[in-house]
C-alpha cells in the first residue's frame, strides 16, 4: 500500500491529466477488442458520474465508475449506483488494490452519491471477487436498452447481477424483475 493513493472524483471534476490516464488504462486493456475508450459513451455502456481512481506511485492502476440512476425492481423505484468500468492494470492485479478501490467506491455511494444500493452486472468468473468485497448476487430477470444501438430492449435471465449496501441494507432489496431504464454500466 506504500506509494498508493485512492481518490474519488465526480466526472465533471476530472482533470485532462486524469482523463488521459483513464484513456490509457482502458485502451491498454480493451483497445484491440473494442477500440478507443470514450468517457461519454464507454464502449456503448452508460458513462460514470463518479470515478474512484487507484494510483500506484503516479500511475493510474485501478478504476471503478458508477452512475446514479433510479431503476425499477419489482415495480418499485430504487436508487442505485450503476457500477461499471471496474478495471485493475495487469501489473497491479493480485495486490489488493482492486478490493481497496471497490470498498472506497461503496463508501462514495453512501456518502456522496447517497443512493440505496450499488448495482452491477458481470461475468460469472468475477462474481467471487465482488462477493469478497461485500456484493450479493440477486436472481431476477433484467431488462435494459442495448449498449450496441441504444434503442433495442434486451431481456436477460440469471445475470449475474449483484448489489451492495449503500444507504440501505442489501436485505431491503425488493424482489422482482429489474428494469435498468437505460443502458447497462
Amino acid at each position: 500500500m506504500m506509494n498508493e493513493a485512492i481518490r474519488a472524483k465526480r466526472h465533471a471534476d476530472l482533470s485532462s491529466v486524469e482523463l488521459s490516464a483513464l484513456q490509457k488504462l482502458f485502451d491498454d486493456e480493451y483497445m484491440s477488442d473494442y477500440g478507443p475508450w470514450n468517457p461519454d459513451a464507454p464502449y456503448g455502456y452508460s458513462p460514470a458520474d463518479f470515478h474512484v481512481l487507484g494510483f500506484r506511485r503516479t500511475v493510474l492502476a485501478a478504476h471503478v465508475g458508477f452512475q446514479r440512476r433510479v431503476i425499477t425492481v419489482g415495480g418499485y423505484d430504487v436508487s442505485v449506483a450503476g457500477t461499471g468500468g471496474v478495471l485493475v492494470d495487469e501489473r497491479s492485479r493480485g495486490t489488493g488494490l482492486g478490493s481497496r478501490v471497490m470498498r472506497q467506491a461503496q463508501q462514495v455511494m453512501r456518502d456522496e452519491a447517497r443512493v440505496g444500493f450499488g448495482f452491477l452486472g458481470c461475468r460469472q468468473e468475477v462474481v467471487p471477487f465482488y462477493e469478497s468485497v461485500g456484493w450479493t448476487h440477486v436472481h431476477a430477470t433484467e431488462q435494459c436498452v442495448s449498449r450496441l444501438d441504444q434503442t433495442s430492449v434486451i431481456v436477460s435471465v440469471g445475470g449475474p447481477n449483484l448489489i451492495c449496501s449503500a444507504m440501505r441494507e442489501a436485505s431491503e432489496w425488493p424482489q422482482g424483475d429489474i428494469d435498468l431504464r437505460g443502458t447497462p454500466w
